[in-house]
C-alpha cells in the first residue's frame, strides 16, 4: 500500500518509489511509540506515507524532474502491454492534484471509502464525488495521451 502510494506522488519513479517507501517505514519504526491508537495503524502509517511524499516534493520542488523515457522498439517488443498501461496510469495519476492523488491511490489500493474518508477528513459521500470527478479526469488524460 505504502509502494502504491509512493508510485503515484513519484509519477511511477520505481527507485524512488522505493526509496521513500523505506523512508516511510523507517519513520513508522522510530515513531511506534508516539502511536496514540486514535485510528487504525493503517491510517496512521498512510499518513506518514503522503507526509514523507510531500516533504519530499517541498524539498525538491524545481528539482524534480521525471520525464518521461522513451523505450526502444526492443524494448517495446519485451514490455507488456499491461506494464505499458501502469506506466500511463502513473504518469497520469502523477498530473493530479496531491489530495487527488492520495484518493485515487487509497482507491486503487482498495481500502475501504470509510478509511479514506477518515484519512482525508471528509465525508464518505463528498469522497465519492471526488473519486468518480477523478476518475473521469484520469479517463481524460488516458484517452488524450493516445
Amino acid at each position: 500500500m505504502v509502494m502504491q502510494l509512493c508510485l503515484g506522488y513519484m509519477k511511477g519513479e520505481q527507485e524512488l518509489a522505493k526509496d521513500l517507501s523505506q523512508e516511510v517505514f523507517m519513520s513508522v519504526w522510530n515513531a511506534l511509540d508516539k502511536f496514540k491508537a486514535q485510528s487504525s495503524y493503517k491510517t496512521w502509517i498512510y499518513r506518514i506515507a503522503v507526509n514523507t511524499c510531500l516533504k519530499y516534493i517541498r524539498d525538491k520542488k524545481g528539482k524534480l524532474n521525471i520525464t518521461n523515457v522513451e523505450i526502444s522498439e526492443e524494448a517495446k517488443d519485451e514490455e507488456s502491454n499491461t506494464t505499458l498501461q501502469f506506466d500511463a496510469l502513473y504518469r497520469a495519476i502523477g498530473k493530479l492534484s496531491e489530495v487527488d492523488r492520495l484518493i485515487i491511490m487509497m482507491v486503487l489500493d482498495e481500502s475501504d471509502y470509510s478509511l479514506i474518508s477518515d484519512v482525508m477528513g471528509i465525508s464518505e459521500g463528498n469522497l465519492r464525488v471526488k473519486i468518480h470527478r477523478i476518475k473521469k479526469t484520469l479517463k481524460e488524460t488516458l484517452e488524450n495521451e493516445k
